[in-house]
This record gives C-alpha cells, sequence and structure tokens, in this order.
C-alpha cells in the first residue's frame, strides 16, 4: 500500500472568500492542514489539490507539494480525482483545507483502518453524537451504522424515533477525513449525482446509493472547521484551551 494525503483548496468559498488563506498567526489555514498531516504517521506524501496560482504558489514557497486541477469542479472529491490520476499510489485520503485543528492521531486512525482492509472502497472518520439536540441539526451529517462498522445511510436529520441514547450507539456524526482505494475514487467520481447526494447535498451517499461499502472509522472528538469568519476566532479560542492542540501549534509556527 501507498497512501497519498490530498487536500482540495480553493479561493472562491461563498461564505469566506479566501479563507483557505486566513492567517492563523500568520500562518495560512491551508498550510496548517498540510503540516499537520505531515506529523501523521502513515501518510507517505502529502499533496495540495487547487486550481488557483495564489494558493499554489503559496504552498510550494513552504516546500509543500501541489497538483494543478481544472476550475470546473464542483466539490473536493472530484477535483481530488483528478488529482489522484497524476499519482501513483495505491488509497487516497481526503483531508478539508479548512479544518486547521486538523489531528495527527486522527489521520494515523484512518490510515490503519485503511491498511487493515486494503481491497475496501471507502472510509470515513466518524465522531460521537454527545447532544440529543445535534441529531437534527442541519448543518453537519449524521450516519447510520450497520455491520462491520458500515454506514448504511447519511442524512442532517436523524429519521430515527428511538430515545436519544439508542441512537447514539448507530448514529454517529460524519467527518470531512475520506480515505478511498485510488481506483474507486477516480470511478466513483466519474458517476453522476445520486437521488440523496442531490437531495441531502451529500456527496458519500453517491457511495452508499451505488452499492459501495463506506466504512466507519471512529475518532474520539470532532473540532471545529473554518465556514464563516465568526468561526476563525472559535478555533483560536479553541487552541487556548486545548494542551494537545497548543502543542501541535507549536510544531506547525516552527515548521
Amino acid at each position: 500500500m501507498k497512501v497519498i494525503g490530498l487536500i482540495p483548496a480553493h479561493l472562491a468559498s461563498v461564505r469566506f472568500p479566501r479563507k483557505i488563506l486566513f492567517p492563523f498567526h500568520d500562518v495560512p489555514m491551508i498550510e496548517h492542514v498540510r503540516r499537520r498531516a505531515l506529523m501523521a504517521e502513515g501518510l507517505d506524501e502529502v499533496y495540495v489539490a487547487t486550481c488557483d496560482e495564489e494558493i499554489a504558489t503559496t504552498v510550494a514557497s513552504s516546500g509543500g507539494n501541489v497538483i494543478m486541477t481544472a476550475k470546473t469542479h464542483q466539490n473536493g472529491t472530484n477535483r481530488c480525482a483528478e488529482a489522484a490520476e497524476a499519482l501513483s499510489c495505491t488509497h487516497i485520503l481526503l483531508l478539508q483545507g479548512d479544518e486547521p485543528l486538523l489531528l495527527p492521531r486522527h489521520i494515523s486512525a484512518m490510515i490503519a483502518a485503511m491498511r487493515a482492509n486494503p481491497e475496501g472502497d471507502a472510509w470515513n472518520a466518524t465522531a460521537p453524537i454527545n447532544e440529543a439536540s445535534e441529531l437534527d441539526r442541519h448543518s453537519f451529517v449524521k450516519c447510520a451504522l450497520g455491520i462491520h462498522g458500515r454506514i448504511n445511510f447519511c442524512f442532517r436529520r436523524s429519521p430515527s424515533i428511538a430515545s436519544f441514547e439508542a441512537q447514539q450507539t448507530a448514529i454517529r456524526k460524519i467527518l470531512g477525513m475520506i480515505g478511498f482505494r485510488r481506483d474507486y475514487l477516480i470511478t466513483i467520481a466519474a458517476e453522476p449525482a445520486t437521488t440523496f447526494e442531490k437531495l441531502e447535498s451529500i456527496e458519500q451517499m453517491r457511495i452508499v446509493e451505488t452499492g459501495g461499502f463506506l466504512t466507519s472509522v471512529p475518532v474520539d472528538e470532532s473540532l471545529p472547521s473554518v465556514n464563516e469568519p465568526a468561526e476563525a476566532q472559535q478555533v483560536l479560542d479553541y487552541v487556548q484551551h486545548s494542551e494537545e492542540q497548543a502543542n501541535l501549534l507549536r510544531r506547525v509556527l516552527a515548521w
């Protein structure tokens, strides 16, 4: 196996334009993600996949690897699928460029799961649901688990009528860290969007609806990402209250 990390990135974010270059402690957000990815055990290489020269220049100036992609991609999965065609590897780990609090140990957990079953189709990091209100919160995606850790369905509002405690055992939060067998990524990205993928605006539903095996990789917590300008301050505040995050930040800034 050879696992490569891919970070899709572009400047044209609707809710927070140019957020990928937002400076946290004078280091662009994309570089926080890339450097943390390189701290994880098991990734052979890390690339940023982008259509914007400014992002490419920023990453390259810090010694990072970049693959230029088309400007027409509607999502990060398709951008990574194009980049994957230029890479010699067996597996791809897609990482979100707007998650500067990414934990290297979570990446290592993903890679361990992929190595345990290299013939699998896809893997998605998941975290526990901690509050009942999260089950119906539209802003993040949940999933229902079946046997052998298979993700049977993804949704934004829970379809279950069971108690919260019962739902906690079978429903988890979907995180923005997705692994693929390289050939499967290229194949699934070429498929047309599926019914519930479009209805729920959840890319993972294309895997589920076309019969792919999407495996849940449990991690212990979900972390704030940056979708809107106000969330940048939330990330900065989070670091101040976490010794693990503060240590990682020091390593990033000393790069």
